[in-house]
């Protein structure tokens, strides 16, 4: 855990360096970029190309799913997130072993969708197909700030960026000729329509419409527009083309995006923006990103792991994003523009985040969670059921955890009505739901000759899933006073003994007559047959809320550390392929979330050590792989893998987020400090520096087993890890 990667470590110095001179260039203080200057945002934009870490030889046409993050700019939780695209439909738009920038484009996710509004600098000389070459030599990055040189068209560009407006400023080698395109014929998604319109002689406005939502956006520019050419208007290959009036000066280009409105989004460049400097928006960028930052602070780490530990935790908020105006309006699932008392964000990825990140999230920005909660509870009234992400109920986890942990600024019997919706009525959120009340689990077709790609119910994972929804879901309503709720939704949270079969010891697939599936082969990978992107080894230990009966189904400690001890040694077969499988050690694949519950396993047989061997080689191998030290194991779904990250590097995770309460593991870092915004103040310690766990200490004293409250969050106090 303390080693160096000699090739990492000049990449790194370099880019410290880089950074520095954007620091000098901004008239920034080192001493305030304390914590920023450590992020390092290109991490998880290169391709994962390791065959031992990905676990087969990918086919030539295939790029891993593994990172796909941008390195453009954004703040916390930000409406727009400013940065360069160099592939559409890739991701987050940009890998980092593309060779030109197709634009610079306005939200981001990093999930083949969004990148909206496109633009470019480009030259007098210009044509179309527009693009530039650009070098990783001339380009830099770090929170709330991005800069690259345009090779093409002889432009350095520097972005920034606020809530809901994006900073650019283009310096062009040439004083002539000087354009900006606007390519609002592309995005990540299909562009159903769009428009723009030039108002006097420095303001532009339009929308660009996919998917049925509209984005509007208001531009300033600091010098005069001479004329607007606009090629196949609506089109999707259509663009417009601003001619400028020839100058010295370096160009700034102010947008500022709205859900709502052109008028909206004026307001909001107006707001936030103004009459302020590239400079001063950036500043107050880098001060936001410096305070959340410097909430967690870690000491007697080595700089690698500080670097990596600042980046995955700066990774770990950027999503879910804004989409209310700075006068309180938003448009909602309904397509109404209201107005309402809190922020309106989108819908966070449940399925990936509702394990650890969102959990950080409400120790961190309580009052974004609570927003986020109220936006879901909106979207759910429209619809009837408390909305979801992809696969599975989480949102049940996610509200029902923030409730025990003291999020309350909602309607929770709303909240908890819509959720009651989705437990127990057919056509919402739980697909397959009257079959999984009336059996106790969801079964599959009888497919001959299944493949990777076979379509069909994933019952074993909606199984598991809706198992763990219902615990959640009986806690709140035990909190709630619902007696009859939280008896039938405890029993119903022992489901997944249903899809345990004891001959195998697996969970494995069941006919709709109950007949297990066959053949079985428990390493075959599935993206939606039996298993969500899985194969049965990833799932088998999976029962966060009710692990001690989970080792008793396997026949008792001794043969669940056995089935453990297989899981974490028996290789991958290289013949399975699969686009968003990778990262393993033995079968336990780390680039994809079904299983990253199961590295704790090994604490409910009492051997934390074993747990901790696995999670130090993940933290050692999984986060900074290849030359450049730049690609991830897997795809960062929206941060949920930074996250994991974040959470073991401290030396805690929350098991079952559902549960106010955090397993402890031995944290990489000798202390940690960790501000909670009421002030009160978390210690985390590791006095003998050694990594396998002995005992804990809670605020002086021995504890027995190995979670702590969520009160050490909410009163402060001390954890001490001893080990040997």
């Amino acid at each position: 855990m303390k080693k160096y990667k000699s090739n990492f470590a000049f990449a790194f110095l370099v880019a410290t360096l880089c950074l520095g001179e954007v620091s000098a260039q901004l008239n920034t203080s080192v001493a305030k970029t304390k914590y920023t200057s450590q992020v390092n945002p290109f991490i998880g934009t290169a391709p994962l190309l390791d065959t031992k870490i990905i676990g087969y030889t990918p086919p030539a046409d295939m790029r891993v799913w593994a990172g796909l993050v941008f390195p453009g700019s954004s703040v916390p939780n930000a409406m727009v997130q400013l940065s360069p695209m160099t592939k559409y439909r890739s991701g987050a738009g940009y890998e980092y072993e593309d060779t030109s920038i197709l634009g610079f484009t306005h939200t981001n996710k990093g999930h083949w969708n969004l990148c909206h509004i496109p633009i470019l600098p480009v030259s007098g000389s210009a044509s179309a197909p527009y693009q530039s070459a650009f070098s990783h030599d001339k380009e830099k990055a770090s929170p709330a700030y991005y800069e690259v040189y345009l090779d093409n068209y002889d432009v350095l560009v520097k972005l920034t960026s606020t809530l809901r407006c994006g900073v650019h400023e283009y310096t062009y080698k040439n004083n002539s000729g000087r354009k900006i395109l606007f390519d609002l014929g592309k995005a990540n998604n299909h562009v159903d329509d769009w428009t723009i319109r030039q108002e006097g002689t420095n303001v532009i406005t339009g929308y660009q419409r996919t998917g049925g939502e509209k984005i509007y956006f208001y531009a300033t520019v600091d010098t005069d527009i001479l004329n607007t050419d606009i090629k196949d208007i609506t089109k999707s290959n259509g663009y417009a083309l601003l001619s400028l009036k020839d100058g010295n000066a370096p160009v700034t280009l102010k947008i500022a995006l709205s859900f709502v409105s052109v008028e909206n989004a004026a307001e909001n460049l107006n707001s936030e923006v103004g009459n302020k400097t590239f400079s001063q928006v950036y500043q107050e960028g880098n001060t936001t990103w410096e305070s959340l930052l410097s909430k967690i602070e870690v000491q007697g780490g080595t700089t690698h792991q500080n670097m990596l530990f600042y980046s995955m935790l700066y990774r770990s908020f950027l999503w879910p994003a804004l989409r209310s105006d700075v006068n309180g309006q938003f448009t909602d699932e309904a397509g109404k523009v209201r107005k309402e008392k809190y922020r309106y964000y989108t819908l966070p990825s449940l399925w990936d985040d509702y394990r650890n990140k969102l959990v950080l999230l409400s120790i961190c920005s309580p009052d974004v969670t609570n927003d986020i909660i109220n936006s879901m509870i909106n979207k759910g009234d429209i619809k009837g059921f408390m909305p979801t992400f992809f696969h599975g109920d989480h949102a049940a986890s996610f509200i029902a955890g923030s409730y025990l942990r003291g999020i309350r600024d909602y309607d929770v019997n709303k909240a908890y009505e819509l959720l009651l919706n989705n437990a127990y009525k057919e056509g919402g959120t739980r697909p397959y739901v009257s079959e999984y009340i009336a059996k106790g689990f969801i079964s599959d077709p009888d497919v001959k000759n299944p493949h990777v790609e076979t379509k069909a119910k994933a019952g074993v994972t909606k199984t598991l899933e809706y198992a763990y929804d219902d615990h959640a879901l009986s806690l709140l309503a035990k909190n709630l006073g619902d007696t009859e709720h939280y008896k039938d939704l405890k029993k119903r949270s022992k489901n997944y003994i249903n899809v345990f079969d004891k001959q195998t010891n697996f969970m494995r697939g069941r006919l709709e007559n109950g007949d297990w599936i066959t053949p079985f082969n428990p390493e075959y990978p599935y993206y939606e047959y039996m298993y969500r992107e899985a194969n049965a080894w990833n799932v088998s230990f999976y029962v966060p809320h009710d692990m001690e009966s989970l080792v008793k189904l396997y026949g008792g400690k001794k043969a669940f550390e056995k089935k453990l001890d297989t899981f974490f040694t028996k290789p991958w077969n290289p013949e399975y392929i699969a686009w968003n499988i990778s990262g393993f050690i033995g079968q336990y694949c780390h680039g994809n979330q079904p299983a990253h519950e199961a590295p704790f396993s090994y604490y409910f047989v009492n051997k934390p050590e074993k747990s901790q061997k696995i999670i130090d080689e993940v933290l050692a191998t999984m986060y900074d792989i290849g030359p450049e030290g730049l690609a991830m194991c897997g795809m960062d779904d929206a941060g949920e893998m930074s996250s994991w990250y974040v959470w073991t590097a401290l030396g805690l995770y929350p098991l079952s987020p559902a549960d106010p309460e955090y397993i402890v593991t031995v944290p990489i870092f000798d202390k940690v400090e960790w501000t909670m915004p009421s002030g009160k103040k978390l210690i985390i310690s590791n006095p003998n520096g050694k990594r396998d766990l002995k005992s804990i200490k809670v605020n002086g004293a021995d504890i027995k087993g190995y979670f702590i409250p969520h009160d050490l969050f909410k009163d402060g106090g001390s954890i001490e890890v001893n080990t040997k």
